[in-house]
């Protein structure tokens, strides 16, 4: 941090996970990692903010790695049924390519991405690769992070203070 400071540029790129944006049953612990990354990620990227130090999070998808034949060797009735299916599946098809998150981490790495920070941006499903055109709207709402969903988010009108 002291040389990206006294350079006042620098790129910072965490991996985190589907697991920050979801409970999974049965790997709480798991999620609430990913979850903590992303976190760090939105607060060190406001910390860090009048450096031009740019900070996120990558979302790999679901790698064909050691964990997921860790995860399979458990059985469904540790991970539970659901995840175990859907982890049988990526097994299947042979995860996600390795190369997905390579090139986000290249691009959030780059010039390219200048001024996009406190996020996390999947590989597979978020159009990363058009981010730049969108990077003053982006900048200035929550899209891309972790937040809390209040009733009025959802077009209720219970829950506010005092209703």
């Amino acid at each position: 941090m002291p040389h990206f400071k006294e350079h006042s540029y620098g790129k910072i790129i965490q991996l985190s996970g589907g697991g920050a944006t979801g409970p999974l049953p049965r790997l709480s612990a798991y999620a609430a990692s990913k979850a903590a990354i992303v976190r760090i990620v939105e607060g060190l990227a406001q910390e860090v903010s009048q450096h031009s130090i740019d900070v996120n999070a990558i979302a790999p998808g679901a790698l064909d790695t050691r964990l997921l034949d860790e995860v399979l060797d458990a059985g469904p009735e540790l991970v539970g049924e659901d995840f175990h299916a859907r982890m049988l599946q990526v097994k299947r098809q042979g995860g996600t390519a390795l190369s997905e998150g390579a090139n986000l981490a290249v691009f959030l790495g780059s010039a390219a991405s200048d001024g996009i920070t406190g996020r996390l941006i999947s590989a597979v499903w978020d159009p990363w690769e058009r981010l730049t055109e969108h990077r003053d709207e982006l900048q200035s709402t929550d899209v891309y992070t972790l937040r809390r969903i209040v009733p009025g988010d959802r077009g209720f009108e219970w829950g506010e203070h005092g209703s």
